[in-house]
C-alpha cells in the first residue's frame, strides 16, 4: 500500500449542487454561507449550468486546510436537501474528484473526461 501524507493538501474544494428546482435553496445556503462562514472560505461562482466534471449547476467554496474542520461541520449540519461534493487538492485533480471525494446528501456520477481521464 502506498501511503500519502495528509501534508499534500493544499487545501479543499466544497461543490454545492442544485438545479432549477432548487436554485432558490442553493441561493439562501450561498447568502448564510457567506454570513456564517466569512473569512473561513472563499466562494466560487453561481454556474447555472454544469461546469467541468461537475453534473449539475454548482458552486465552489474553497477552504484553507485550517479552517477545514469548522466548515465541514457546518456544512453538515447546514446542507438541507441539497447534495455537496467535498474533495481535497493535492495536485492530482483526478485523483482528488474520482478516490478522495466526500459526499453530503447523494453522490453524482461526475464527468472525469474533463478531469484528463
Amino acid at each position: 500500500m502506498n501511503l500519502r501524507t495528509p501534508d499534500l493538501i493544499l487545501d479543499w474544494h466544497a461543490h454545492v449542487y442544485f438545479d432549477a428546482s432548487s436554485r432558490p435553496d442553493a441561493w439562501a445556503l450561498r447568502e448564510a454561507i457567506e454570513s456564517e462562514l466569512a473569512g473561513r472560505m472563499t466562494l466560487g461562482r453561481f454556474h447555472e449550468k454544469p461546469v467541468g466534471p461537475h453534473p449539475m449547476w454548482s458552486y465552489q467554496l474553497a477552504i484553507t486546510a485550517i479552517d477545514f474542520p469548522p466548515v465541514l461541520g457546518w456544512l453538515t449540519l447546514n446542507h438541507g436537501a441539497l447534495d455537496v461534493l467535498i474533495h481535497p487538492n493535492t495536485g492530482d485533480s483526478l485523483r482528488d474528484h474520482r478516490d478522495c471525494a466526500l459526499w453530503l446528501g447523494r453522490s453524482h456520477v461526475l464527468n472525469l473526461s474533463a478531469l484528463g481521464d
